[in-house]
This record gives structure tokens, sequence and C-alpha cells, in this order.
């Protein structure tokens, strides 16, 4: 199929575009779940892995924190630019770009020979991923007609749901198996899959109302405020006057970029989003509940491997019970809070997650897993069922539906902002070491320490959902990429509504 001339292409409306039932169809979809599978797998496999790293590099906490945290410093602070160059330069071309920067490194950290260059070869994957992520949904949207859609949109999350579920026990098979740089590696052959597949079968489209100037600057500045800061908190412990210099250049840059966004006249982050109260608030809430997940999910594989003695194939499969009741019960959740409204779901979500991570307090050296962490992670997975689909509606239905991409791509980079945030406080706030991670003792007690704080975190989230969100959504029900969302890292990412015929 010829692309079409450029600047001509649109979302297909309701009556036209490809059939979910042809051949080309279905190749979409495949390539489009390849593609973010890729990505939604890396936010589960590569903590499993982070202790083998640490002792394969002879690295210490902070670098384990840094291998999370560069992926997700670039992967946060240029979403929005991931999105915003599919819609005008062609999504396809921009996701396949993704597709293979994410591949190459991937590479790059899979024979990585030092900690400083699997950092790095981390912040590259995130740069992929930026550009990967927001596309592979939106081309769905802009090939498949319309009729078929949402079907589409079902099994593109569907697959995308079974990849993150099993994630962490692919992830602990690989480490305890040929090794923790397979973790990575693994993504090169992928890649080599979807790329010719996007290429040959995925038509091109674009946004013909995409105009204006890009904003290079605001993206730079939010991505450089996010690392100063992340450095900064990892850092803390040293004292120095580059700590020091980093933490006031973060915040500095921060208030730069919100200066530059309300005076630019086609902003990455629209300051009058927020002008709904609703959307503010709940992006409050997504800050709360995102920093708890980040820190827990950082850390849970860490206490399960270090104190409890698990191997990285039964730590990471210790997180399939939370996953699984979401793949299966997100859509149920997504309902229940269209029929009740979104106040009861955010509030009570929350506090079952919570409850859950105090459950977590039990696991401790020669935990068992069905008596110790099973209880604790099916609370948690209650409460992650609970909160993440009405999350999502509410945010999409508090903004006009042609802004729902923005608020959604909006939502979800906070999300990611926190975990990174999160993942950088959270073990000074514990009082971890440099080298917690190599004594059982001296990290049990620090994570005890951990998961009081990310609890304050959940139960603060709940607060504000009680005193803030009172609308109902009205029409806004469970999206389909919700119906089987099972992800750790961040809410359901949506593109810009398809255009009405």
């Amino acid at each position: 199929m010829s692309d079409p001339v450029p600047g001509t292409e649109e979302r297909v409306p309701a009556g036209s575009g490809v059939k979910l039932s042809s051949a080309q169809g279905r190749w979409i979809v495949v390539a489009t779940v390849l593609g973010s599978t890729m990505a939604l797998l890396d936010s589960t496999v590569v903590n499993v892995a982070l202790p083998r790293i640490g002792e394969d590099l002879g690295a210490d906490l902070a670098v384990l924190q840094w291998t999370v945290n560069a992926y997700l410093v670039t992967l946060a602070g240029l979403i929005l630019v991931g999105g915003a160059l599919g819609d005008r330069f062609g999504r396809r071309r921009v996701f396949v770009l993704g597709v293979a920067w994410f591949a190459a490194g991937s590479l790059l950290c899979g024979i990585a020979p030092n900690a400083g260059v699997l950092i790095a070869a981390r912040a590259l994957q995130g740069i992929g991923g930026a550009l990967l992520t927001p596309g592979s949904l939106a081309l769905i949207q802009g090939s498949i007609a319309g009729q078929d859609r949402a079907r589409a949109v079902g099994l593109w999350s569907g697959f995308g749901g079974v990849g993150a579920a099993v994630g962490p026990f692919l992830g602990g098979w690989l480490v305890d198996g040929p090794g923790w740089r397979w973790v990575f590696l693994l993504n090169v052959p992928v890649a080599a899959v979807c790329v010719p597949i996007a290429l040959r079968h995925v038509p091109e489209s674009r946004d013909p109302q995409a105009h204006g100037r890009f904003d290079v600057l605001g993206a730079v500045l939010g991505a450089a405020a996010l690392a100063l800061l992340t450095y900064a908190l990892i850092e803390a412990r040293s004292g120095s006057p580059v700590v020091v210099a980093s933490a006031l250049g973060g915040v500095l840059l921060s208030a730069l970029f919100v200066y530059v966004e309300r005076h630019r006249s086609d902003p990455m982050l629209p300051p009058d989003i927020f002008s709904s109260r609703q959307f503010t608030a709940v992006n409050v809430v997504t800050l709360f509940v995102y920093a708890a997940f980040g820190g827990f999910f950082f850390l849970v594989v860490l206490q399960l491997q270090v104190v409890s003695g698990f191997s990285a194939l039964a730590a990471g499969a210790s997180l399939l019970p939370a996953t699984a009741l979401m793949l299966l019960l997100s859509a149920r959740s997504g309902a229940l809070g269209e029929r009740i409204g979104p106040r009861i779901p955010l509030t009570v979500g929350p506090l079952l997650c919570a409850a859950g991570m105090l459950l977590m307090l039990r696991v401790g050296p020669q935990a068992s897993y069905v008596r110790d962490v099973l209880p604790a992670m099916v609370v948690m997975g209650l409460g992650m069922v609970a909160l993440v689909a009405p999350l999502t509606a509410t945010v999409l239905s508090s903004v006009d539906p042609g802004r729902a991409g923005l608020a959604s791509g909006i939502n979800n980079a906070a999300a990611r902002a926190a975990g990174l945030l999160s993942v950088a406080a959270l073990p000074l706030l514990a009082g971890m070491g440099p080298e917690a991670y190599r004594s059982a003792t001296e990290f049990d007690a620090a994570f005890g320490r951990a998961m009081l704080w990310c609890a304050g975190l959940l139960v603060a989230g709940s607060a504000v959902s009680w005193v803030t969100v009172r609308k109902p959504v009205p029409g806004a029900g469970c999206h389909p990429e919700c119906h089987t969302f099972c992800a750790t890292a961040s809410p359901p990412l949506e593109p810009p509504r398809a255009a009405k015929p």
C-alpha cells in the first residue's frame, strides 16, 4: 500500500480504513503489539535483574537506581514529544524509528562493559520508548476502520496485558538462566520482526491539524529538570557542592519550564488544560499513587532476593497475582466506576494498595510465599484493579474530547515522573546506604521503613480523591485499552480521539 500524499493524511472515519478481518488489519495489530510490548516489558523485567546487575558490575545502590531512572528520565520527559512528532511527521515513521532506537539501546545495555555505559544505554532506551509508545496505539486508531477500532484496541490491550503479566516471570527466568544481559538482548530479535512488518503492512498517517513550531525548548527543559533533581536525590548523602548545584539547577529549570510553557504559542504542555479542577486533582492523585508504586516495585524484588532468599525467577513470579488480577478485572472495574462515579474507586483503591504494602512488612528472612507474599500481592492487585481504569476514565472525561490524547499523555508522564523521583528519593528517606542491598539485615530494616513511606503516599492520594473528586463521569466508561491493562509503571496511554465522520 502506497503512502498518502504528505499533509493529506488524517485519522480514518468510521466507514473507511483497514478492516480488522483482513490480512493487513491483523498485521497492523501484530506490529503495534510487538512494539508496545517491548516497552511494556521493560517496566517489569529490569527490576527483577537488579541484584544480579549490581553483583556482576560491582555496583552500589545508586547504580541500581540509575539503571531504572535513566530510562524513566528520558521517557517521562519526552513521551509528549513522541506523540507530537508522530502527528506531525508520520506515526508509522516515528513508531519504526522508536522501535529501532529502542532495540539499539537494548543492544548497548546487553553488551555494556560497565555501569556507566549501562546507564547511558538506558537513557537511550527511554528515548526510543518515548517515540514508540504513543505511536503504537495511535497507529491502530489512525488506520483501522472505525467499526473495528474498539475490537482492535481490545486485542492490542489484551496481548500487551499478557506481556506485562508474564514480564517479571520471563525476566526472572532469563536472569537465572542465560543471564541478566538477555533481559535487554531479547528486544533485538523482537524489533527485527516488528520493523519489517510495520514498513510493509502499516499505512502512514498524520494529523493534518498539527501545526506551529515544535516545542523543543520545553522538551529539553523538562527532561533536564527531571535529570538534575533525580541526581540530587540519589547522591544527596554525599552533600557535595555538585549535589547542591544539581538540586538548585533542577528547581530553576523547573520554574523556567513553567515560564516557557506559559508564554509559547504552541507549548508541549498547555497550562490552560489545568483550568479543569477535576483534571488537576486526578493528576495530583496520580503523583501520589504512582510514586508509591514506583518505589514499591523497585524495592520488592530486591527484598525478596536479598532478604528472603528467593531466586530471580521466584521473585519475578511473585508479582504475577497483582498483574493477573488487573488483566482479568480491569474492565469490570471500569464499568463499576462508570456506574458509581470515580470518587469511591479513587478513594478505596489507594487504601487497598496501602494495606497490601503494609502486609509486605511480614516478608522477611525465610518468608513463605503462600503465607506472607501472596496475601500482600492479592490485596495490592485488588487495589490497583479498583484504581487504574477509573483514574484513566476520569482524566479523559475531565477535558474536552479533542484534548483527550494530550490529557492522557500528561497523566502518563506525571505517573512516570512520580515513579522516577520515588526511586531516587525513597532509599534516602528509608536510610539505605550505598551497600544496603548487600546486607540482608540492613536492607530488611530499610525496606520496612520504605513501605511505611509508600503506604503514607497512598493514604494521601486517597484523601485527595475523597476531598476533590466529586463529579460523576457521564459516558466516559471503560476505554478499550483499559479492558486488560495491567502495567504497573503508568496508567494506559490514549492517543487523540478519532474524529467523528
